[in-house]
């Protein structure tokens, strides 16, 4: 079984190895990139970014006392319809049928903001890194919709990928 798990870290500087990018033909135009011949594999990403709201906002979503709804269960819903619509959205994607997403909120102690985790899985010829970072936006995107009305100071930030793996496609 083939497996490689990359994981990404803000410390590691990306690597030069003399590779050009991969959606530019050789005069330069932007291209999609032909990944027909690639196997398909099993394929995850995992991705993550925060919102800074104020504690009240918390308080406010915690107590269902914000007018637009259950923040949280809306913001989970958008993230996973925009991971399963990325091709549409962002123009050189491949459009990927996505096996299973998920999304994860998390409030620290300080309660000065909203982390929010997603993964993408897929079993395909090319990963879904991107899928997973849509679904991060979304969501942080979707929370500052519902809570505008009572938090002008809200911040979306430190989007990331934390980590993608490939292996073998997976059996049953």
């Amino acid at each position: 079984m083939l497996e490689s798990d990359s994981t990404i870290t803000p410390s590691t500087p990306p690597t030069n190895t003399g590779a050009r990018l991969s959606h530019l033909d050789e005069r330069g135009e932007a291209r999609m990139v032909d990944v027909s011949a690639k196997p398909a594999l099993f394929r995850e990403a995992v991705a993550s970014g925060e919102i800074r709201v104020s504690s009240t906002t918390l308080d406010l979503m915690e107590s269902d006392r914000m007018a637009k709804g259950n923040v949280l269960a809306t913001a989970r819903i958008a993230g996973i319809q925009a991971a399963k619509r990325t091709g549409e959205l962002i123009p050189l994607c491949h459009p990927l049928p996505i096996s299973h997403c998920e999304i994860h909120f998390e409030i620290p102690e300080t309660r000065d903001r909203i982390r929010i985790t997603a993964s993408a899985r897929i079993t395909a010829a090319t990963g879904v890194e991107m899928e997973a970072l849509t679904a991060v936006s979304v969501a942080a995107l979707t929370v500052y919709d519902m809570c505008k009305a009572v938090d002008k100071g809200m911040v979306i930030g430190d989007i990331r990928l934390l980590r993608k793996t490939k292996s073998a496609p997976l059996t049953t």
